[in-house]
Protein backbone atom coordinates (compact mmCIF):
# COMPACT_ATOMS: atom_id res chain seq x y z
CA UNK A 1 0.00 0.00 0.00
CA UNK A 2 1.31 3.41 -1.05
CA UNK A 3 -0.33 5.95 1.46
CA UNK A 4 0.79 10.06 -1.07
CA UNK A 5 -2.74 11.56 0.51
CA UNK A 6 -1.63 15.11 1.90
CA UNK A 7 1.62 14.93 0.54
CA UNK A 8 4.04 15.46 -1.72
CA UNK A 9 3.40 13.04 -4.28
CA UNK A 10 6.65 14.16 -6.24
CA UNK A 11 8.50 13.23 -3.02
CA UNK A 12 7.28 9.79 -2.89
CA UNK A 13 8.01 9.60 -6.93
CA UNK A 14 11.52 10.29 -6.01
CA UNK A 15 11.98 8.19 -2.83
CA UNK A 16 10.44 5.02 -5.01
CA UNK A 17 12.55 5.58 -7.56
CA UNK A 18 15.72 5.81 -4.82
CA UNK A 19 14.91 2.04 -4.45
CA UNK A 20 14.41 1.12 -7.89
CA UNK A 21 17.99 2.45 -8.67
CA UNK A 22 19.87 0.83 -5.68
CA UNK A 23 17.77 -2.80 -6.49
CA UNK A 24 18.51 -2.38 -9.92
CA UNK A 25 21.92 -1.29 -10.09
CA UNK A 26 21.19 1.71 -11.63
CA UNK A 27 24.10 3.33 -9.86
CA UNK A 28 24.51 6.24 -12.00
CA UNK A 29 20.42 6.96 -11.88
CA UNK A 30 20.88 7.34 -8.06
CA UNK A 31 23.52 9.26 -8.16
CA UNK A 32 21.34 11.84 -10.48
CA UNK A 33 18.68 11.30 -7.37
CA UNK A 34 20.81 12.39 -4.59
CA UNK A 35 21.85 15.74 -3.11
CA UNK A 36 25.63 16.09 -3.79
CA UNK A 37 25.39 17.08 0.31
CA UNK A 38 23.62 13.92 0.91
CA UNK A 39 23.74 11.98 4.12
CA UNK A 40 22.51 8.39 5.23
CA UNK A 41 22.83 7.76 9.15
CA UNK A 42 21.49 4.33 9.74
CA UNK A 43 22.32 2.13 12.74
CA UNK A 44 25.62 1.01 12.08
CA UNK A 45 27.09 4.00 10.24
CA UNK A 46 26.88 7.35 8.42
CA UNK A 47 28.13 7.94 5.25
CA UNK A 48 28.96 11.60 4.10
CA UNK A 49 28.21 12.72 0.24
CA UNK A 50 26.80 11.62 -2.68
CA UNK A 51 29.76 10.08 -4.39
CA UNK A 52 30.47 7.60 -0.43
CA UNK A 53 26.93 6.69 -0.61
CA UNK A 54 26.56 5.26 -4.17
CA UNK A 55 30.29 3.62 -3.92
CA UNK A 56 28.96 2.08 -0.51
CA UNK A 57 25.89 0.73 -2.61
CA UNK A 58 28.24 -0.22 -5.73
CA UNK A 59 31.41 -1.94 -4.21
CA UNK A 60 30.69 -2.66 -0.50
CA UNK A 61 27.32 -3.40 0.55
CA UNK A 62 27.34 -6.84 2.27
CA UNK A 63 24.76 -8.33 -0.29
CA UNK A 64 23.91 -6.93 -3.75
CA UNK A 65 21.48 -9.85 -4.36
CA UNK A 66 18.68 -7.72 -2.63
CA UNK A 67 15.68 -6.05 -3.30
CA UNK A 68 13.58 -3.53 -1.11
CA UNK A 69 9.73 -4.26 -0.74
CA UNK A 70 7.71 -1.10 0.26
CA UNK A 71 4.90 -1.77 2.19
CA UNK A 72 3.88 2.22 2.55
CA UNK A 73 5.34 5.81 1.58
CA UNK A 74 4.21 8.43 3.13
CA UNK A 75 4.97 12.16 1.92
CA UNK A 76 4.44 14.98 4.25
CA UNK A 77 5.49 18.30 4.46
CA UNK A 78 9.18 18.01 5.18
CA UNK A 79 9.78 14.12 5.46
CA UNK A 80 9.13 11.09 3.12
CA UNK A 81 8.73 7.84 5.44
CA UNK A 82 9.11 4.55 3.75
CA UNK A 83 7.90 1.03 5.83
CA UNK A 84 9.18 -2.32 4.35
CA UNK A 85 11.28 -4.86 3.97
CA UNK A 86 15.04 -5.91 2.44
CA UNK A 87 14.35 -9.05 1.01
CA UNK A 88 16.77 -11.02 -0.73
CA UNK A 89 15.72 -12.08 -4.51
CA UNK A 90 15.44 -15.90 -3.57
CA UNK A 91 12.59 -14.52 -1.59
CA UNK A 92 13.98 -14.61 2.10
CA UNK A 93 13.31 -11.60 4.16
CA UNK A 94 16.46 -10.10 5.64
CA UNK A 95 14.82 -7.50 7.89
CA UNK A 96 12.65 -4.49 8.14
CA UNK A 97 12.85 -0.99 8.22
CA UNK A 98 11.28 2.38 8.32
CA UNK A 99 13.68 5.04 6.14
CA UNK A 100 12.77 8.68 6.75
CA UNK A 101 14.05 10.71 3.29
CA UNK A 102 14.21 14.48 3.49
CA UNK A 103 13.70 15.04 -0.70
CA UNK A 104 14.35 18.71 -1.80
CA UNK A 105 13.30 19.25 -5.15
CA UNK A 106 13.69 16.02 -6.80
CA UNK A 107 16.45 14.90 -4.79
CA UNK A 108 16.95 12.98 -1.80
CA UNK A 109 19.06 15.43 0.87
CA UNK A 110 19.36 12.79 3.45
CA UNK A 111 17.66 9.62 4.85
CA UNK A 112 17.66 8.12 7.97
CA UNK A 113 17.10 4.40 8.67
CA UNK A 114 15.54 2.34 11.41
CA UNK A 115 15.66 -1.69 11.17
CA UNK A 116 14.12 -4.53 13.39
Amino acid sequence: MDDDAGGDATAAGTVRAFYAAIDAGEYDRLRSLLDPEFVHRRPDRTLDGRDRFVRFMREERPRTDTEHVLDSVCAGERETFARGRLRAVDGDELFGFVDVHRVEGDRVASLTTYTD
